[in-house]
């Protein structure tokens, strides 16, 4: 490692500043529901976005009902290699709050899971060249394979000593990982995950927060701010574009706290509540068997979420407890009819 280090070119425009001042005010309001954000309603609804909206840029098709599915451990009728990349991708966003973003190791990690049975030598630099195509034209030609562990090394030790903003060297370590392109497949799905890590280690409320769902709402704007990036030779209309994506993810993540995210579980118990009903009235009228299988993907997000509530709230395990539909939650049976 040379004396001076290493700094990603990057132009700081008046745009970005005001982008980051938008951003820590909106954390600032949104603190508040940091423990809420944990709840197992938030975790679900916007873990299975993630997944979804990381995953569809990258051409697969499972839907997110398809996606609840797999989490639930149901059978998916699906190509196995997409269905192979959700529960990879699932595997490594429950693997994201224990890894550090600074180190090689946990990168390599991170990669073993998101690619396990999907290529030859998952974790491991490509040795080959590689060139970015958009239909039939080659838009990006990475550097060489040789230089790749330099160029990663130099990037992460800018990322653990960097005095920016973590808004800005999420951003830009995207940028530049897209632009190393370190490994033969995988690169996308990765550096998003990756800035995501970055923002969660900043505040934790970002580890909830789907930013990848908007990502995919834009690609086409993701892919050409890359591109412009490359162009200019510096990332500031990829870290502009980045900052924006996120702003609008934070905005759109209190919406839940207004018109809750409602899985069909939990959707389906709402409409089958009638009056006050014992937990095992309510299996029943769902059909359900499966006492702790109601419990995961029924009773508790719809109580945690404030859809329904306990008669004796107090004795959670009383055997006279009984379950009631809240106005929040025929409110949101109604807006989700």
């Amino acid at each position: 490692m040379s004396k001076t280090q290493y700094t990603p070119p990057l132009n700081i425009t008046p745009a970005i500043v005001s982008l980051i001042a938008e951003i820590s005010q909106a954390t600032g309001r949104l603190s508040h529901l940091e423990h809420a954000s944990r709840v197992v309603r938030l975790n679900r609804a916007n873990r299975i976005r993630t997944v979804h909206g990381s995953l569809a840029i990258e051409g697969n098709t499972l839907s997110e009902e398809q996606i609840t599915a797999l989490l639930e451990g149901k059978r998916v009728l699906a190509p196995r290699r997409e269905i192979q990349e959700v529960r990879n991708a699932i595997k490594a966003y429950d693997l994201m709050e224990k890894l550090n973003p600074y180190k090689i190791k946990d990168l390599f990690t991170c990669h073993q899971t998101l690619m396990y049975g999907l290529v030859d030598a998952p974790g491991v630099f490509r040795t080959g060249g590689v060139g970015i195509m958009a239909g039939k034209s080659v838009i990006h030609v990475a550097p060489p394979a040789e230089r790749v562990p330099a160029l990663m090394k130099q990037l992460m030790h800018w990322l653990q000593t960097s005095r920016q903003h973590p808004l800005i060297r999420g951003s830009v370590f995207h940028y530049e990982f897209e632009f190393i392109h370190p490994f033969p497949d995988g690169n996308g799905r990765l550096g998003r995950l990756w800035q995501t890590l970055i923002l969660g280690k900043w505040q934790r409320m970002f580890f909830n927060v789907p930013i990848e769902s908007l990502v995919f709402k834009h690609r086409k704007e993701y892919y050409a701010s890359i591109n412009k990036a490359s162009a200019k030779g510096e990332s500031s209309v990829f870290v502009s574009f980045m900052l924006k994506i996120v702003l609008d993810a934070l905005n759109s993540s209190s919406a839940p706290e207004v018109t809750p995210y409602v899985t069909p579980e939990v959707k389906k118990m709402l409409t089958v509540l009638n009056g006050t009903m014992s937990r095992r009235e309510i299996q029943t009228a769902l059909g359900l068997k499966d006492e702790k299988h109601f419990r995961q993907a029924y009773q508790q997000p719809a109580v945690a979420a404030g859809l329904i509530e306990m008669t004796v709230p107090g004795k959670p395990q009383s055997r006279f407890q009984k379950y009631r539909i809240t106005p929040k939650g025929a409110a949101c049976i109604g807006d989700n009819k």
